[in-house]
């Protein structure tokens, strides 16, 4: 009977692309209902969401507002965003949104605003919101793994190894947006973030849809990636096991 491969066999990278639907991040109910609560009371109706990508923050805004706009320059990434009734998607710039003036009650750009021009963003985020509005910069950060000696090995990997590989505004984005300009009354936001159980798999297929882990293999440094993976297999246990993973939720906002 033949022996199962060692880990150091196992390309785990490899089942990742087409994991990515199942193993993702996902924003918590509780975000979209704090944001609507914050909107004007009496305005509920349509909420803007800029760089919406595939949809993840969209449909969830949608439970809580009667319209929701999913904006974004990509025509793949909508092709592939989530259906709601209330959700209508266009392809377009954050810097010329296509939405009436002064329409909006919520205008949100999640894991986003890295990529914008910012003041031309900014001021088409003031011509759609209504008075009251609130303007929203949300992120997420860097995972956390619940075992000292497997999240070292995922900081090493993620800061001196596959680091060199992220483009420029992955710092942004790393900063929780502390560093990105705000001209704005910047109010004081919950502590919120997300929470995943995923076994070592799905951790990996994670990963392994990282822009930065493509650039990496494209460079030639599959053995980086591998190394990284075997280290991580050996201190994980069972590959079934499942562990808490946690990335905290950056959010920058203000009332228009």
């Amino acid at each position: 009977m033949p022996h199962p491969a060692p880990h150091h066999h196992r390309n785990w990278f490899d089942q990742g692309g087409a994991a990515y639907a199942r193993f993702r991040p996902e924003y918590p109910p509780e975000l979209a209902r704090w944001l609507a609560a914050q909107a004007p009371h009496h305005g509920h109706a349509l909420a803007v969401d800029v760089g919406c990508g595939n949809g993840q923050l969209t449909a969830q805004l949608a439970e809580h507002f009667q319209r929701v706009l999913g904006l974004d320059p990509s025509r793949e990434q909508l092709a592939h965003a989530a259906a709601h009734p209330r959700v209508a998607y266009a392809c377009a710039p954050a810097e010329a949104l296509p939405v009436p003036t002064g329409s909006a009650s919520l205008i949100a750009a999640a894991q986003a605003a890295h990529w914008f021009d910012l003041p031309r963003f900014y001021a088409e985020a003031r011509r759609i919101g209504q008075s009251g509005a609130v303007l929203a910069l949300i992120g997420y950060g860097v995972l956390r793994l619940d075992d000292d000696a497997l999240h070292a090995r995922f900081q090493h990997f993620y800061t001196q190894e596959i680091g060199p590989y992220w483009p420029a505004e992955r710092k942004l984005v790393d900063s929780g947006y502390a560093d990105l300009p705000f001209p704005f009354a910047e109010q004081a936001a919950p502590a919120l973030d997300i929470r995943k159980q995923w076994d070592l798999p799905a951790l990996l297929g994670y990963i392994a849809t990282w822009s930065a882990v493509r650039q990496a293999r494209e460079a030639g440094r599959e053995d980086l990636l591998q190394n990284f993976a075997t280290d991580l297999a050996e201190l994980w246990g069972a590959p079934a096991c499942r562990r808490a993973i946690v990335w905290p939720i950056h959010l920058r906002w203000s009332i228009l």
